[in-house]
C-alpha cells in the first residue's frame, strides 16, 4: 500500500512577485549594475577616443585654414577652400583617378587569383598544410619589407630574378645577349599593382576559403548524385554560396587598399604617375609644407574609407546573420 503526499495548490495572491531591483538605498539600482559592467571598458574607450578621435578634430580645423608652415604669420581661416582645391587641382583630381585605378585592379586580381587558390586548396592532396602556409607567407610580411623585395630582387635592371628570367628565355630562342627592361621606369603603375596583388591575394585566398569550406556537404553531394559536373556546381552552387565572401573580401580589400601609401613609396616615390591620394597627402604635408590643404585631403580619404567600411560593416552582419540562421 503506497500513500501519496499531495502539495496544495497556491494561490495567485500566494505567490511571491518575481524581484524587482531594490530602490531603498539597501542594494544597488538597476542602473548602477550596467555601469559597474561598463566601468572596465571605459580606460580603453577613453584611449581609443584619444588617439583617433581627437587627432581627427584637429585634421578637420586645420583643414579649415590657409596654412603654410614656412609661412606661419599668413595663417588665415578660408573655410572650404581647401576642399574646392582637392577636387579641382589638376595633380590632385590624377591622384584621386590613380588611387581608383590602383585599387580596382589589385582588388579584382587579388579576388580572381584568391578564389583560384582556394579552390586549390578545398582539394585533398599530400602536403596541403605545407603549401597553405608558404602561400600566407606573403601577407604576414610587413608592407615595407614586401616592396623592397620586388624593387630590389625582382625589378632591379642589373641582378632581379626577373630580368635573370628574362635572359634565361630569350636565350632558348637564340638571342645571347637581350635587352635588360627596366621594369619600374617601362611600367610603374604595374609594377606597383604586382607587388600588392602579391601580398593581398592570400587575405582574398583565406577570407573564400573561409566560404567554401562553410558549404552544406549534404547539398553537395545531393548535386553529385544528380549527375552535376565539376562546372555546374561551381557556377550554381559554389559562386552563390561565396557571394557574400567575395562581398566582405572586395570591401575590406579595397578598405585597405585605398590607403596603401607603401609600396607606391618604397617602389616608386610616387613618381611617374604613381601617387596616389595618400602619397600626395604626404608630399603636400612634409614637402610643400601645406598644413591645411594636406589635411582636407586626408579628410577626403577618411570619409571615403568610411563609406566603404559602412558597406563592409553591413556585408558582415548579414553574413553572420545568415549563419546563425542556418545553424
Amino acid at each position: 500500500m503506497s500513500t501519496s503526499v499531495s502539495t496544495p495548490p497556491v494561490s495567485p495572491a500566494d505567490a511571491s512577485p518575481p524581484t524587482a531591483p531594490r530602490r531603498d538605498g539597501r542594494g544597488p539600482s538597476l542602473r548602477a549594475r550596467k555601469w559597474a559592467t561598463r566601468a572596465p571598458l571605459m580606460p580603453a574607450l577613453i584611449f581609443l577616443i584619444a588617439v583617433t578621435q581627437l587627432p581627427f578634430v584637429a585634421t578637420l580645423f586645420i583643414s579649415l585654414f590657409d596654412w603654410n608652415s614656412l609661412a606661419p604669420d599668413k595663417r588665415a581661416f578660408n573655410g572650404l577652400s581647401n576642399y574646392a582645391s582637392v577636387f579641382s587641382d589638376a595633380d590632385l583630381r590624377e591622384s584621386v583617378f590613380t588611387t581608383v585605378l590602383l585599387t580596382a585592379t589589385v582588388v579584382v586580381v587579388s579576388v580572381v587569383l584568391g578564389l583560384a587558390l582556394a579552390l586549390l586548396l578545398d582539394q585533398k592532396f599530400i602536403g596541403r598544410g605545407l603549401v597553405r602556409t608558404l602561400l600566407i607567407t606573403p601577407f604576414l610580411l610587413v608592407p615595407v619589407s614586401a616592396a623592397l623585395l620586388w624593387k630590389h630582387v625582382l625589378y632591379n635592371p642589373e641582378y632581379g630574378l626577373l630580368n635573370g628570367a628574362w635572359a634565361w628565355v630569350t636565350g632558348l630562342f637564340g638571342d645571347s645577349s637581350p635587352a635588360q627592361p627596366d621594369w619600374i621606369s617601362d611600367m610603374p603603375l604595374l609594377a606597383v599593382e604586382a607587388a600588392l596583388v602579391w601580398q593581398w591575394t592570400p587575405f582574398m585566398m583565406l577570407i573564400l576559403l573561409a566560404g567554401l569550406q562553410s558549404r552544406p556537404p549534404d547539398m553537395m553531394e545531393a548535386a553529385r548524385l544528380d549527375g552535376a559536373n565539376a562546372w555546374q556546381m561551381f557556377g550554381f552552387l559554389t559562386l552563390p554560396h561565396l557571394r557574400r565572401y567575395l562581398e566582405l573580401g572586395i570591401l575590406l580589400g579595397s578598405i585597405y587598399i585605398v590607403q596603401n601609401f607603401d609600396a607606391v613609396f618604397t617602389i616608386t616615390a610616387g613618381g611617374l604617375g604613381t601617387a596616389n591620394l595618400p602619397y600626395t597627402v604626404y608630399q603636400t604635408f612634409y614637402q610643400a609644407h601645406e598644413y591645411g590643404l594636406a589635411s582636407a585631403a586626408g579628410v577626403v580619404v577618411v570619409i571615403g574609407t568610411i563609406v566603404i567600411a559602412t558597406f563592409a560593416l553591413r556585408v558582415v552582419s548579414s553574413l553572420f546573420s545568415e549563419e546563425a540562421g542556418r545553424a
